[in-house]
């Protein structure tokens, strides 16, 4: 027998993979505990990104709008603290909102993003708080890669001659990649896989495959210590006994 939970979810899943509009988002907030909005509110409702350049060149979608509108209104809201509703909740506006987004999709509180629709994840990717990804210029993450607590992600910069002339660079993780807490990915960067970049480094280059950098801006120190391991041998299982990763 489903819980009160798991019934909110699966009737959040149905509106949400209906194709969602302003008319669907009043019965999930109602479900997630919030505070009613009229649809007409919500009609008029535009977020930051779309007031940016990049919008211009692709407009978001009515059903885009409302699942960015979703995410972020979840950590203001005291049932993001029950993470068996929290996490999968997550894991559907990605599914549906995202470029892709594999099983097992994992997604702390307070992360944050520009345009979803820019993002790509593989299976049994795992977002720790804090994230930022600023996806104007497209993020790929690979298969079982991490960004720890606090990463910053950026694909665009500007020149420094014209503010408003910019560079969209695509970054890449890898799969099997770990990023620690608090580093930040520049733009047009791909982290090999295996590689390990350490907390606090600022990346300004490729990292190669199965090694270690550190530093800012980071260099390579080592090999990764895999102690022959690779792939799924070096265990990247989240949370305890494998939580929210079905088949690990």
């Amino acid at each position: 027998m489903a819980t009160p939970l798991q019934s909110r979810l699966s009737m959040i899943e149905q509106r949400i993979q209906a194709g969602l509009d302003e008319a669907g988002v009043p019965c999930i907030l109602e479900l997630m505990g919030a505070p009613a909005m009229s649809v007409e509110c919500l009609q008029e409702l535009r977020l930051y990104s779309e007031f940016l350049p990049k919008a211009a060149e692709h407009p978001f979608t009515v059903e885009q709008r409302m699942l960015h509108f979703l995410w972020d209104v979840l950590d203001k809201y005291p049932i993001s603290l029950s993470v068996p509703f929290a996490f999968p909740f997550r894991r559907l506006i990605a599914q549906r909102l995202f470029a892709g987004c594999g099983n097992n999709f994992i997604c702390e509180e307070q992360v944050r993003f520009n345009y979803g629709q820019n993002i790509r994840c593989g299976r049994d990717v795992f977002l720790n708080r804090g994230v930022y990804l600023d996806s104007k210029g497209g993020i790929e993450l690979g298969d079982y890669s991490v960004l720890a607590e606090n990463v910053k992600v950026f694909s665009h910069n500007h020149r420094e001659s014209c503010h408003v002339e910019r560079d969209y660079l695509p970054v890449v993780v890898k799969p099997f990649a770990k990023v620690y807490a608090n580093a930040i990915i520049l733009p047009g960067v791909t982290i090999g896989s295996q590689a390990i970049v350490a907390g606090g480094s600022v990346v300004t280059h490729d990292v190669p495959e199965n090694v270690v950098v550190a530093g800012v801006p980071a260099k390579v120190i080592r090999e990764r210590d895999n102690k022959g391991r690779h792939d799924h041998d070096l265990e990247h299982i989240w949370l305890h006994n494998g939580a929210f990763q079905d088949t690990v």
